[in-house]
């Protein structure tokens, strides 16, 4: 496969990875735990994967979903 198809047939579970590792970093700044008593909401080095996941997983399900649709 050419780089090319690997990005298109990727682009949305990217584009909604860094969308959500984005949203985990803003919601541990905005949100988050400053006491340091929440193990998840309190270092944003744990905040950004679990938001990137969740992109992940959230862009994956739409896209199949769209997919489906059409």
């Amino acid at each position: 496969m050419e780089k090319n198809t690997i990005l298109q047939t990727h682009k949305w579970k990217l584009i909604g990875t860094i969308l959500g590792a984005i949203g985990g970093y803003l919601y541990w700044s905005k949100i988050g735990c400053m006491t340091g008593t929440c193990p998840l909401k309190s270092q944003w080095q744990t905040m950004v994967p679990y938001g990137a996941i969740l992109g992940y997983t959230i862009s994956g399900i739409v896209s199949d979903m769209i997919k489906n649709k059409l």
